[in-house]
């Protein structure tokens, strides 16, 4: 019997806001949701977004001025709608009319040029050109004569100036202490602390209910660190004259996602480590993670990347390579001298590239049948995920026959466990859309090849790029936070930066809207997370709804022990709930243990058969079986 690995918990942070309980899913379709819900939603931005604070039952603005939900709604609405989602890029990332640069200007002097200045500023050795007198006090006089060249400030207009951002106001660093941590980092922290809040569970439950070394950790990031307090510091400090930090190489590392929540969220011993895989690096870390739970190695696994990718470096990598939507090139398609930053992302429309987006996004994975002992509410399950290159390639970047096969595959799958109908009526797609024109005829043509082969018409396409950009690692995790919410909700996310859907796109089965796709009647039980990366890295997941697992579950366990979990579950939603009242109103509740519970080695016992480690209720088991007895 294998497991069914299902979704317990869920939380992050993108450019839509909190993902745990729905919030970032519920700012994508806001226009269609009831007035209670989409004033929850708004007033907990623009707490989020410190427009207003909750303190002995009212919201305060910065001014102390009071307010009911009512009039936060009618006083901070737009600024709330207006500071979310993709838009102009902030100053506070980088100004995009002014972006640093350096050139390089070569000297040729006749005349000598002399100036003065202190002896340790010196370059070592100096250069053949320059004279230097020594003055009093330390300084010297320096006199150049002849070529010499020199590195000076410079700034020029970036042609790119939206990207998908974590709401206006809202600083990660704000809610922990994370001082030095660069900004992925701080992403991830709170994104996983959101997820493992969310989950209405104890974490310590968990944690007794299992033996140390079956709770995994499955997490990283494509870019690396590459603000100044990782990566892109410790390669900028020379050019810049400064000096590498004790901690700008370690926690410029890609793996440190995972290392962070390993070492300050949950404080695990198990499975830790980064699966990359360009832009479906999700994908292929919930599929590691899906088939250690299949093989009983773990019982419970954090899934999830924080990408913090809007740095004048990268930003410019993917524009120089024509990846990008630039202002000339949205000017051009629109025929307007002026380009609306929050339409920059057009999947399937007339478009020019994609979005860069930030965002951290996290998963609780466990087994069945440690959910129902738990009592822990069921969000969605896992059917499979697939993932599968191109072959021979062209071009690095080019789409390829991967997706075919990961498509066509995750489909199968999905038809084998809920059936055909199920897959023809009740499914739809999470689509890579990246944004770009070739994308937008290459990956509808393979929707739309699945859709006629498994005889599937008007099929519902989604694509969440449109909303929070190309966030990279997280890409396909923000799929699944808004496909866990039309599971909920009943509405599929419209496409609602396109006019229209391009001439070139392949479309005769699929249904692509500009507004959300209302299946309220007739809630989905299966989506198609579809990811593609640089590279030949496709990877698509076929995702059940939570119907659909309680149906599995009842029929496993049988109806007793089912009707027994659905009275347990009951508890943990109320926790759930209490978690998000309380995050909805500034109380984000931000794991972070540095320095606490440490294990003492001195204490670790170690027996033929079994390690006890401080701090772990159950032991670790060593009394193995022989995998190759028939060998042996």
């Amino acid at each position: 019997m294998i497991p069914l690995p299902v979704i317990t918990g869920f939380g992050g942070f993108g450019a839509a806001g909190r993902s745990s309980n729905h919030h970032a899913y519920r700012r994508m379709v806001i226009e269609s949701l009831p007035e209670h819900e989409r004033n929850e939603t708004l007033a907990g931005l623009a707490v989020l977004m410190k427009l207003v604070s909750f303190s002995q039952g009212v919201y305060i603005d910065q001014e102390l001025k009071h307010y009911s939900q009512a009039e936060v709604i009618a006083a901070f609405s737009e600024q709330v709608l207006a500071g979310t989602l993709v838009r102009r890029i902030e100053s506070k990332y980088f100004d995009v009319d002014a972006m640093h640069w350096q050139k390089s200007v070569t000297l040729d002097n006749e005349q000598a040029a002399i100036f003065e200045t202190t002896k340790r500023q010196l370059p070592e050795p100096l250069p053949d050109s320059w004279k230097v007198e020594a003055l009093d006090s330390g300084r010297v006089r320096v006199e150049i004569k002849g070529q010499s060249e020199f590195k000076v400030d410079s700034y020029r207009e970036c042609s790119v100036k939206s990207a998908g951002q974590l709401p206006a106001g809202f600083d990660p660093a704000d809610h922990y202490n994370a001082r030095f941590h660069p900004r992925a980092l701080q992403m991830a922290v709170v994104g996983a602390s959101d997820a493992i809040n969310s989950l209405g569970v104890e974490w310590q439950k968990v944690v007794d209910s299992v033996k140390p070394d079956q709770i995994g950790v499955y997490s990283g990031n494509v870019m690396s660190q590459l603000d100044q307090d990782g990566l892109g510091g410790m390669l900028q400090s020379r050019l810049k004259g400064g000096r590498v930090s004790t901690k700008q190489c370690p926690l410029g590392l890609n793996s440190m996602p995972a290392d962070f929540v390993n070492a300050y969220v949950i404080g695990s011993v198990g499975h830790t480590g980064a699966t990359i895989g360009a832009c479906a690096t999700f994908l292929y870390n919930l599929r590691a993670a899906v088939e250690d739970i299949q093989s009983g190695s773990i019982r419970v696994a954090v899934v999830g990347n924080a990408e913090a990718p809007i740095t004048p470096e990268i930003v410019d990598g993917y524009a120089t390579m024509g990846a990008l939507a630039t202002e000339d090139k949205l000017a051009r398609l629109d025929g307007a001298d002026v380009t609306d930053p929050r339409r920059s992302s057009r999947p399937f429309g007339e478009n020019c590239g994609f979005t860069i987006g930030e965002s951290s996004q996290y998963v609780v994975l466990m087994d069945d049948a440690l959910a129902l002992e738990l009592g822990a509410d069921i969000h969605a399950a896992v059917a499979d995920i697939f993932v599968n290159a191109d072959g021979y390639k062209k071009s690095i970047s080019a789409p390829g026959a991967g997706n075919y096969i990961t498509m066509a595959k995750a489909v199968a799958a999905a038809k084998a466990v809920v059936g055909e109908k199920s897959v023809r009526e009740r499914s739809f797609v999470q689509a890579h859309g990246s944004s770009t024109p070739q994308n937008r005829v290459t990956e509808s043509k393979i929707f739309d090849v699945v859709a006629e082969t498994f005889a599937i018409k008007n099929w519902p396409v989604s694509a969440v790029k449109a909303y929070v950009g190309h966030s990279i690692a997280p890409a396909s995790a923000d799929q699944l936070m808004a496909t866990l919410g039309v599971f909920k909700y009943g509405f599929i996310p419209g496409i609602k930066t396109i006019d229209k859907v391009a001439e070139d796109v392949h479309a005769g089965r699929l249904q692509l809207s500009v507004t959300d796709i209302n299946v309220t009647e007739c809630l989905p039980e299966v989506a198609f997370l579809n990811s593609k990366g640089f590279g030949g890295n496709n990877a698509t997941a076929a995702i059940l709804s939570p119907a659909v697992a309680d149906r599995m579950l009842k029929k496993r366990y049988g109806k007793d022990v089912f009707t027994d979990y659905l009275l347990r579950r009951e508890e943990t939603r109320d926790c759930a709930e209490s978690y998000d009242m309380k995050a909805s109103l500034g109380d984000l509740q931000t794991i972070y243990r540095f320095g606490e519970g440490m294990i003492d080695e001195t204490q670790i016992e170690i027996s033929t058969d079994s390690i006890k480690v401080p701090g772990f209720v159950q032991p670790i088991n060593l009394d193995m079986d022989n995998p190759y007895g028939d060998m042996t």
